[in-house]
């Protein structure tokens, strides 16, 4: 069964990264960390360090978490381990990177 998961995820990424964006592209200076976390934490700093909306799919593709940050922080604590898709908007570009939270 977690093949399964893991060929979903693998599907979903593919085609996330496949697909030309049709916003303004890859968000300048673009940095995740830590990642895995361990603490519920994670920081995510650009150039512009604008709002940025962050939404967050777990490997089914289902949405589980969406919000917007002001700062570099996003607090993570109410998901559960394992590993994720977030994707972040900042201004005109986007973002999507794998997530893992142990």
């Amino acid at each position: 069964m977690k093949h399964y998961y893991l060929i979903i995820f693998f599907f979903i990424c593919a085609t996330s990264f496949g697909q030309e964006s049709k916003n303004g592209g890859e968000i300048e200076g673009f940095a995740l960390y830590p990642n895995p976390t361990i603490n519920g934490k994670v920081f995510i700093n650009t150039a512009d360090n604008a709002p940025k909306k962050i939404i967050i799919f777990n490997v089914l593709g289902t949405q589980v978490l969406e919000t917007t940050i002001l700062g570099k922080e996003l607090n993570l604590s109410d998901l559960d381990a394992g590993i994720y898709v977030l994707r972040v908007l900042e201004k005109d570009k986007v973002a999507t990177r794998k997530l893992i939270i142990k």
